[in-house]
């Protein structure tokens, strides 16, 4: 549908909301003087005055009635509300474990998370720090070893002084098969550990940066500023304004600060993935083994059983490091509340980072298990393939398998498979495409960080080969690999699988109506094809409500058709937090202001117990970033109408408070943005280049006012 006009959507604010201050700068095509807008106000306020003595008003115009609108209950406090049951002092390290879980321990002693990162030494930098520079064109960064044993990274640039980075902490090791990195990090005087831009890759044995978002080998033809993490600002752990690497790359990341010294402090128990990490704390359960007799079965030892967890509870235990996640509240550690703290779904509809089936768009990790028929359709879990101490590969009983290619992984599940292989591969054993991965799991490599480095791993949407759909979508087809057939057309390899395989398995309902959607302009076609309160696929419920809200929704709708509305308050009320929170914010968006939807909004908000600040959370950050696509197609208060929304969850949210001050700003309202960067700052006083903006604002405002 054509969008709205902008004043029709304006209308429909409140009038606080609406509040231009006296510098707000007025829309222009081409210089203008200030006396036509100066008109124009003593008009607009002769309107207003005339409706004010009619008993009309500005609130009549947008028909509410302030009195009568229903303000949502205030976030939950108290226990609900807070998540300290986990606290950094409970965590004793892997060494602990040894005394009575040593055949679990020395497996893990030779995994790829043991050797995941540490501190630097031979053993487990792979990276040349031979004093042999890295060649900008401005600048050479040589990596060298000090006589004390320290690696360092010193930074020479053209008219600046030598800055001398130490490596405090290793990253990776370059284990894995479809391009293996290492990176580093170094603690900086503010608290913060930061990694620093220059990545080693071992397969090409060569330096590399993210550069435009891209993985690039650094020349002498790049600028230092090119790459993208210099000067160094991603950091491990996660703030309220910056989540970056989280709390992934190493075990126990907590990263706090301190409000008397203005320093932040950032704990962890080291570089590796350790005991802890999946099991969560062991001091209590140490302390109750050392004093529990093993016969006596009252105890309860305080630690959990991973190996009796469901099917969706084993697999969160992978997805706090092997998922894309969205930030609700930081502070996480193992043994919280997972989503408390994250939402594993939220980039569904922040940055689309998969295809409609599933499989990488952009860039993430594993968590697109999610997509396959083997956990939709059945109980497949990480551990069903990969042991979780050693990391090699078993099969569903636990028996270690010869290599990552092993049939086994599938045949105990589908044995029909395995009785005459040949007949479902139509390959020769032993060829490339003759086990069940090279089909089902390929290796595709990651668009969104370039071709020039490797960065493929293996698809675990474990999907059908399509050749025709794989191509429209446009990715590498499984029987198109470099290994395999390269040089066959899309359409000679479609009609060798209609061939060999006949009609294929249909996808998922609301898979095609994603795919279909964007030729779709009819709002309720596209809601037929996008919503389905009843689908139990829940990662594609999220990706179709995020793609219906930014394409057929407008804010403040005055119409929005009665099948539409009902299929959202279904989604509401679903209990997944993601899909249920972005249905909310779907409401709030379109029909905030109608009465009957926002009562709904209220009682919902009202009967929300333990989960209250988690599904706040996860609706905020639903609204930011359906506001934040408004400001990108510059509708910027369209924008603001959105953010205020949000304030009306969480009024004390310092992402919203500051997306209000930086787009007041850019429209010259100094006043307003001169009020969300002083509230932004009440919530989170260390925000020094927030008070650089606040500064500023300040002059802009102060100059205005004295013309």
């Amino acid at each position: 549908m054509p969008p709205k006009k902008k004043r029709k959507a304006r209308a429909q604010r409140p009038v606080d909301e609406l509040r231009r201050p006296e510098c707000a700068a007025s829309p222009t095509k081409g210089s203008q003087s200030s006396r036509p807008v100066g008109l124009r106000v003593v008009v607009i306020m002769f309107f207003l005055i005339v409706l004010a003595a009619l008993g009309w008003g500005a609130r009549g115009l947008m028909g509410s009635d302030a009195d009568s609108r229903i303000v949502f209950p205030p976030a939950r406090a108290g226990p609900a509300a807070t998540d300290d049951s986990v606290l950094f002092e409970d965590f004793v390290g892997s060494e602990e474990c040894i005394e009575c879980h040593a055949e679990q321990h020395d497996l893990w002693l030779g995994s790829t998370h043991q050797r995941a990162g540490g501190a630097p030494s031979p053993d487990v930098v792979i990276a040349p720090f031979d004093s042999q520079p890295i060649r900008f064109w401005d600048a050479d960064v040589i990596p060298s070893i000090t006589e004390d044993g320290e690696y360092i990274f010193t930074v020479e640039r053209r008219q600046h002084d030598p800055v001398v980075f130490r490596v405090d902490g290793v990253v990776g090791g370059g284990h894995m098969v479809g391009g293996g990195t290492q990176g580093f990090v170094s603690a900086f005087p503010d608290g913060k550990v930061r990694f620093l831009p220059f990545d080693f890759i071992r397969e090409e044995a060569l330096w590399f940066c993210n550069s435009g978002g891209r993985f690039v080998p650094i020349t002498e033809q790049m600028r230092l500023e090119d790459c993208l993490d210099w000067p160094p600002n991603r950091i491990i752990g996660t703030e309220r304004r910056n989540d970056t690497c989280q709390e992934c790359h190493g075990s126990q990341i907590l990263l706090t600060f301190d409000a008397e010294t203005g320093r932040y402090d950032t704990k962890l128990m080291g570089f590796d993935i350790n005991c802890e990490s999946c099991h969560g704390p062991g001091r209590r359960h140490v302390e109750l083994s050392d004093t529990t007799s093993l016969i006596d079965d009252t105890e309860d030892l305080d630690i959990k059983v991973l190996s009796v967890l469901n099917k969706d509870e084993s697999l969160q235990v992978c997805f706090r490091c092997h998922a894309l996640k969205g930030v609700v509240e930081p502070g996480y550690l193992p043994g919280r509340r997972l989503e408390k703290h994250y939402s594993l779904k939220a980039w569904l509809h922040e940055e689309t980072p998969f295809f409609p089936d599933g499989r990488i768009r952009t860039f993430a990790y594993q968590q697109n298990h999610l997509y396959s028929d083997c956990y939709l359709n059945g109980s497949m879990t990480c551990v069903d393939c990969h042991d979780p101490h050693s990391q090699e590969y078993r099969d569903i009983w636990g028996q270690v398998l010869d290599n990552r290619f092993s049939d086994e992984q599938c045949t105990d599940c589908h044995p029909s498979k395995a009785e005459r292989p040949q007949e479902h591969t139509f390959h020769e054993p032993g060829t490339e495409g003759s086990a069940c991965v090279d089909c089902h799991m390929p290796y595709l490599q990651h668009p969104s960080l370039g071709r020039q480095l490797r960065f493929a791993r293996s698809d675990h949407t474990i999907p059908i080969p399509r050749p025709g759909l794989d191509d429209r979508m446009g990715i590498v087809n499984a029987c198109a690999q470099a290994q395999c057939h390269p040089d066959s057309t899309v359409q000679a390899l479609e009609e060798v699988t209609r061939e060999w395989y006949g009609e294929l398995k249909p996808r998922k309902e609301i898979i095609d109506g994603l795919a279909q959607a964007p030729a779709v302009e009819d709002r309720l076609t596209a809601a037929d094809l996008l919503l389905h309160p009843e689908t139990t696929h829940l990662m594609a419920q999220v990706a179709a409500l995020g793609f219906f809200v930014k394409r057929y929704l407008r804010p403040n709708m005055d119409i929005l058709e009665t099948s539409i509305v009902e299929s959202l308050e279904r989604l509401a009320l679903d209990e997944d937090l993601d899909v249920s929170s972005v249905a909310l914010a779907a409401l709030h968006i379109a029909r905030g202001e109608d009465p009957e939807t926002r009562k709904f909004l209220h009682d919902l908000l009202s009967s929300l117990t333990d989960t209250d600040r988690a599904v706040r959370g996860r609706w905020v950050s639903a609204v930011q970033v359906f506001g934040d696509v408004y400001l990108e197609r510059g509708e910027k208060w369209n924008a603001i109408t959105l953010y205020l929304k949000a304030l009306e969850v969480l009024p004390r949210h310092p992402g919203i408070l500051l997306s209000l001050a930086w787009t007041y700003n850019s429209l010259g309202d100094y006043a307003n943005a001169v009020e969300y960067y002083e509230r932004s700052l009440e919530v989170h006083p260390h925000q020094p280049e927030v008070q650089a903006d606040l500064d500023v604002a300040r002059q802009n405002l102060a100059r205005w006012r004295t013309r």
